[in-house]
């Protein structure tokens, strides 16, 4: 087997896992604020998609279509946050676990109503010719993925360290009581938190859809391998997430070629329960000395 084949298959898979990255990457957006996760997170990458692929035929600029696409996603974020998770994280309860799963479930039925339960092609005006870089072959759509998926983590992690909302975020992230002490709104924080994890969910969607299909069941895939991703990096590290992302996908695709096709999910399954019982906190994550 040429090693130029088995690089191709790898820098392909890995540039798939960077949209498993971005997926996580929300799930760690909002664990910063209120360690809640959405459940529902991969249904607002599959709702956030068919409402961009919807705008997309009102014939507006591409543009203008992403970036309501993205408002949508930050939309339907603050809408779970709003319905399914500030009452249980007022009550100081576990019951968002629940909740976040139930709007998932509800997503998924109403997607199957409104947009059919069949897959649809994702039109972009991105070329799909292979271009050839240092010898492998990879697609401008394929590069697009890297490009958004970097490129948005680098914007918000600039947003939180650069503006008052943004240290205010970190705030709250570090310590809520205290910060609430200073003055500083848990709540409205925990709300961006929850809106920019739905921007992310939807960009996610937007830049996977032209490689893959827009359908009902893309989020079932995508969200399992994110929260593998998540867990396995750390869910405090952003760094960590595109290492790890990368290394899953092109795991994957290796494994997907060598052993089969029906094993591909395998290797995230592995490491997520690796992670689980060596090391809890993460490969990137740091231990939470508690004090008694």
């Amino acid at each position: 087997m040429p090693v130029s084949f088995i690089v191709q298959m790898a820098v392909s898979g890995a540039l798939m896992g960077l949209v498993y990255a971005l997926v996580a990457y929300g799930f760690q957006l909002t664990y910063a604020t209120s360690k809640s996760l959405n459940f529902g997170q991969g249904e607002l990458v599959m709702v956030s998609a068919f409402a961009t692929l919807s705008i997309m035929g009102t014939g507006l600029p591409y543009p203008l279509v992403v970036l309501l696409g993205l408002l949508f996603g930050a939309l339907l974020g603050l809408a779970v946050e709003r319905t399914g998770v500030r009452l249980a994280l007022e009550q100081k309860s576990e019951g968002w676990i629940l909740l976040t799963i139930i709007i998932g479930l509800f997503l998924f039925s109403f997607a199957e109503n409104v947009w059919g339960r069949d897959d649809r092609p994702f039109p972009t005006p991105i070329s799909s010719q292979p271009l050839n870089i240092l010898g492998i072959d990879v697609t401008p759509v394929e590069l697009s993925v890297a490009v958004g998926v970097l490129a948005v983590m680098l914007l918000v992690e600039a947003f939180k360290r650069t503006t008052l909302l943004g240290k205010a975020f970190e705030a709250v992230s570090a310590d809520r009581d205290a910060s609430e002490l200073m003055g500083i709104s848990a709540t409205r924080t925990v709300m961006l938190s929850y809106a920019l994890s739905g921007a992310v969910a939807a960009l996610a969607g937007i830049l996977v859809s032209p490689i893959t299909t827009v359908g009902p069941t893309m989020a079932s895939a995508l969200v399992l391998k994110a929260f593998s991703v998540a867990v396995v990096a750390g869910l405090e590290s952003g760094f960590g997430v595109v290492v790890v992302g990368l290394f899953l996908g092109a795991l994957e695709s290796l494994a997907s070629f060598y052993v089969g096709s029906g094993w591909r999910d395998a290797p995230g399954l592995v490491l997520l329960i690796l992670a689980l019982a060596v090391r809890p906190t993460g490969v990137f994550g740091k231990a939470v000395i508690r004090k008694v």
